[in-house]
């Protein structure tokens, strides 16, 4: 697995976890955090994760053709 198909697959887990935290954790009541700002978080970073993939991935094939 290249680098850049691993950063996709991490976008992708990394989003889904903060999808969930985001949609079935917002009633949880933590005294430092709040599992839906977590979860916010952890879905722009996935989302940043999985575009850095892309262009990855594109930038390598692109010196292929």
């Amino acid at each position: 697995m290249s680098r850049a198909s691993g950063q996709l697959a991490e976008g992708v887990v990394t989003f889904a976890v903060g999808a969930a935290l985001k949609l079935y954790a917002a009633d949880v009541d933590i005294p430092v955090v709040e599992p839906a700002k977590v979860g916010v978080v952890l879905m722009v970073l996935g989302g940043a994760l999985f575009l850095m993939g892309a262009v990855g991935l594109g930038r390598r094939r692109g010196r292929a053709d």
